[in-house]
């Protein structure tokens, strides 16, 4: 695996290190897909769980689509891989999905959430609401939530690679 990982300096500012690590935890779950065949990144592989490495990576397209576009920006961005029916469509992956169609979407969505979030302040509300509770969020707590989100799936993932093939590394 040859993704480049780095930590925030720790005397960054606090912006520079939230943004730091958000990048930190989005290569990781990259990292942890590496080098696999579609077929292994759709291999729900920690029994009796139906998760993939791919079912991630489609979730956190999700994700981050849902809090930097529809809440951060307040744009209109319907769900990519589920529905109110299936809320966990994401997860879901079939034989059709290939990894190099998921990664394309999730990189345009963490682009999307890039260019969303570089002209935000951190504490200011968003614009737009939470679909669920129709609360305001600010830029600080959605960083901070999305660090959360891919540290937890991160683990998951270190989890589904080790079963796959033997890879570990944190």
């Amino acid at each position: 695996m040859t993704t480049d990982r780095r930590e925030p300096a720790p005397e960054s500012d606090e912006r520079t290190m939230l943004e730091g690590w958000l990048e930190y935890h989005r290569q990781t779950l990259a990292w942890k897909c590496e080098g696999l065949t579609d077929a292994q990144l759709r291999t729900a592989a920690v029994a009796p769980s139906t998760l993939s490495l791919m079912g991630l990576v489609r979730h956190m397209a999700e994700v981050e689509r849902s809090w930097y576009r529809r809440v951060l920006a307040d744009e209109e961005a319907d769900p990519l891989f589920y529905t109110d029916e299936d809320p966990d469509g994401d997860f879901r992956v079939t034989e059709s999905d290939t990894f190099a169609e998921v990664h394309a979407t999730w990189q345009a969505e963490i682009e999307a959430a890039r260019r969303n979030a570089a002209g935000a302040p951190l504490d200011e509300p968003t614009r737009g609401r939470h679909r669920h509770t129709g609360a305001r969020y600010t830029l600080r707590w959605i960083h901070t939530h999305m660090i959360e989100e891919y540290a937890r799936h991160n683990g998951h993932a270190d989890l589904l690679r080790e079963r796959l093939d033997g890879v570990t590394g944190d």
